[in-house]
């Protein structure tokens, strides 16, 4: 077997889309050097540390706010506690960044004991040595964080012609994984057997028990978001996409007939019974004029959704096809401005001419929209801004899914939306026990107050031995506002 058998400890079943938070809790003198603990992941840096880290990410064209160095009295108590506030700033700007905070760096400086292995070379030797098992492939080089930054390495490597590029993708095998490993071969079966003009061809792939190894052409036209970008496919996905420089909207003509490409794709997998959830402009990959999604199977490979954070929000956004439609908002708001929304729920959309764009727009991601649910495929593609684009082909798209995987798929489907309402629960009920809290305390805090002004307005004598009386007496200071019922920012 080609991939690992037995899982990279700390890695399997990672859900990466867990936003990483970090607290700098105190600092220590240590051989001459002042060290950093931080809170919730209990690790040990030095300034050189958050140096290193720095270096590691200036590639990404954003300047941080990390403190300069200091030589002479860095040891100073003053020094040392701005020194700290200092760090927690560049840390809160890191992980408040949804790209640098997903990068693979990042997690290793946060959380080594969870990414402690070293991916790329693990992914390096998997690939080779299945690649010396078929003489038909052939490893040429690794191309370096082209693509999200919480997976590994890919690789360019030849197939039979020399003229055809392809990329090998080792994928570790997610927390949202409910098929069993029969079923999910059949269905990485059927993708590989797949010929769709809205899907991109997979060569080949291989499961194993913690990760599956994917096969599929390298297109050199690279994803819509580098199209929108306007970056070159083979640069650092941080170097292209935190702080692109010519970043720009599509015109009218291509928003329709992408959007609507992208449309007919997602109900042809809705139809088919297979779910997705993985619909991002980095998953669109451009070829002659017409959008494919890519890394269809990550639904199946049970890799949580990057915008998983986003709609766990909204109970609403509760089954695969809502949270497929959830994201397509996000993918058509960058295509129309340029950028992802900053932040969800988008009520104030900026000026623009396509007011049939803004519609669309405000049925995905509008408050009223989040909180009351998401539109149908089949809804949107009958809006005015898709309903008039001629597509290229003209017979019925479908995917013919086996009865017995059929019925798998149903069943892994319905515990993967039953994992997610669960989470939203517990959200939902944590927001309640928070706002209970904050509402408990300021009551008392107000009512404290008045019974304070009554007290002093009044100046009441207390009796003190026979008819005597003792002296004014003066009423307690206010006690500080509880702070116990903070709300919590998500």
């Amino acid at each position: 077997m080609f991939l690992q058998e037995k899982p990279v400890p700390g890695r399997l079943l990672l859900d990466d889309t867990v936003p990483l938070t970090a607290v700098i809790e105190t600092s220590q003198s240590l051989q001459s050097h002042t060290v950093r603990f931080y809170r919730i992941i209990n690790v040990i840096r030095r300034y050189s540390d958050f140096d290193v880290l720095n270096n590691s990410l200036m590639v990404c064209g954003i300047s941080l706010p990390l403190p300069p160095k200091k030589l002479i009295g860095n040891m100073d108590r003053e020094f040392i506690a701005e020194r700290q506030r200092g760090l927690q700033a560049y840390l809160d700007s890191i992980t408040q960044h949804p790209l640098l905070s997903s990068s693979l760096i990042v997690k290793k400086f946060l959380d080594p004991n969870s990414y402690s292995a070293n991916y790329s070379e693990i992914a390096l030797q998997q690939v080779s040595m299945f690649f010396r098992s078929d003489p038909k492939w052939e490893v040429q080089e690794p191309l370096r964080d082209i693509g999200h930054g919480g997976s590994p390495d890919d690789f360019i490597g030849w197939g039979n012609s020399p003229l055809l590029v392809f990329l090998p993708v080792q994928v570790d095998l997610g927390p949202d994984k409910f098929l069993s490993d029969k079923d999910l071969q059949s269905a990485m079966k059927l993708l590989t057997s797949l010929s769709n003009p809205y899907l991109c061809p997979l060569m080949f792939s291989s499961t194993s028990e913690s990760s599956a190894l994917l096969i599929r052409p390298f297109n050199e036209n690279g994803s819509l978001r580098d199209h929108i970008c306007k970056v070159k496919p083979r640069e650092n996905y941080l170097k292209k996409y935190c702080n692109p420089k010519k970043s720009q909207g599509l015109e009218l003509q291509d928003i329709k007939l992408y959007g609507r490409q992208i449309l007919e794709a997602l109900k042809l997998l809705h139809d088919s019974g297979l779910f997705f959830g993985h619909l991002h402009t980095t998953n669109v990959i451009m070829e002659d004029g017409v959008c494919r999604l890519t890394d269809v199977e990550n639904g199946m490979l049970g890799v949580p959704s990057a915008l998983r954070a986003a709609f766990t929000q909204f109970r609403k956004i509760n089954t695969t096809e809502s949270v497929d439609v959830f994201s397509f908002g996000h993918l058509l708001y960058e295509m129309t401005y340029g950028q992802p929304p900053a932040c969800v729920p988008v009520d104030l959309f900026p000026s623009l001419p396509y007011t049939a764009v803004v519609s669309v727009l405000q049925s995905i991601l509008s408050t009223e929209a989040c909180k009351s649910g998401m539109p149908t495929v089949s809804a949107l593609i009958q809006t005015p801004l898709f309903s008039d684009v001629r597509l290229q082909h003209s017979e019925k798209l479908q995917i013919k899914v086996p009865s017995r995987l059929k019925e798998a798929l149903k069943v892994a489907k319905a515990s993967l939306e039953k994992r997610l309402q669960e989470e939203q629960r517990l959200l939902q009920q944590h927001r309640r026990l928070t706002r209970a809290k904050s509402h408990h305390g300021s009551e008392e805090e107000r009512k404290r107050r008045k019974i304070l002004a009554r007290k002093v307005s009044k100046h009441p004598m207390i009796p003190f031995g026979s008819g005597t009386s003792s002296p004014l007496t003066c009423p307690s200071s206010p006690t500080p506002p509880s702070t116990t019922g903070t709300s919590v920012c998500y």
